[in-house]
């Protein structure tokens, strides 16, 4: 399955507190088999999965297991540590989307794990029509909790020839990802499937739709004003916390022996779950160098 990932870039590895984008599809699930991803482990971040078209089951070791669908968003809290699958139905022809995290402050991310859906009404305007699935934007909120500094999350759809004007909060730093069409942002063309930053103080955003129709997913939030240390699937602070989450994933899914095979072994961090399921994903090995932190 082709993904595309705008976020980290060398340049640049947060836009408030957004940290990853992968952008993936249109994929001929016939030819690829879909998206088959076996239980893996997350810590000190939160997951934000948004269809455009197919679907996808998730389960996690927090209890929860539902069905992403096209225009409504599954968030799911890591904090301290869970454990999750994502799996394409077996009625999804084409799959096509976004996942994207955030990294969580220092404040909550030890919290529990949580999870939240929500479906958001459109928003129209003449020749657009916006989806706000986390914060606020052309007057429409989202009421899912976040547990990190004001964020923003939307999809636009901007018919060709249209023009898209939104105030923005200039305390936040934007990006846009252009899926599809032909779009010019604040004067400034865009290329598909590349990912357009505005750093703060900005308070207008212009989205034109040359002979094409658009269609774009916005981000932007607060700054972190924190650094993070990113591998793999774990957000720490420091090289040795994420070298501590990657021993415990893997004494707890039984591929390595605990580092103190004497003691008691400790809670499970990243949480039980069910018979039956796809066999849990080990972690990579670890580089041969110290993890930097960085944002």
């Amino acid at each position: 399955m082709p993904v595309r990932r705008t976020l980290p870039q060398r340049k640049r590895s947060l836009i408030g507190s957004w940290c990853f984008l992968d952008h993936y599809g249109p994929d001929l699930v016939s030819t690829s088999g879909g998206m088959k991803v076996a239980r893996h482990p997350h810590t000190g971040l939160a997951t934000v999965s948004w269809l455009f078209s197919g679907r996808i089951d998730h389960r996690d070791s927090a209890g929860y297991a539902v069905t992403v669908e096209p225009g409504e968003v599954n968030l799911m809290v890591a904090g301290r540590g869970i454990s999750h699958q994502e799996l394409s139905t077996a009625d999804t022809t084409v799959l096509h989307g976004a996942q994207l995290w955030f990294a969580l402050p220092d404040a909550t991310r030890h919290m529990a794990p949580a999870f939240a859906h929500y479906a958001p009404e459109p928003v129209r305007r003449d020749g657009a029509e916006l989806k706000v699935f986390l914060g606020s934007l052309a007057g429409s909120t989202s009421p899912v909790e976040t547990f990190t500094p004001p964020l923003l999350a939307a999809e636009a759809m901007i018919s060709a020839g249209a023009v898209l004007e939104l105030d923005l909060d200039p305390a936040f730093e934007h990006g846009v990802l252009l899926d599809t069409g032909d779009l010019v942002m604040n004067g400034c063309p865009v290329a598909v499937d590349h990912l357009a930053y505005l750093p703060t103080g900005q308070s207008s955003l212009v989205l034109e739709a040359g002979d094409t129709p658009v269609r774009v997913v916005i981000i932007g939030g607060e700054p972190l004003g924190e650094q993070i240390v990113m591998w793999w699937n774990f957000i720490g602070r420091t090289h040795e916390e994420v070298v501590a989450y990657r021993a415990q994933w893997q004494a707890e899914i039984g591929v390595e022996p605990p580092a103190d095979s004497a003691a008691a072994p400790p809670p499970l961090r990243f949480g039980p779950f069910p018979e039956g399921t796809p066999a849990p994903l080990p972690a990579p090995v670890l580089p041969n160098v110290q993890l930097r932190p960085r944002g």
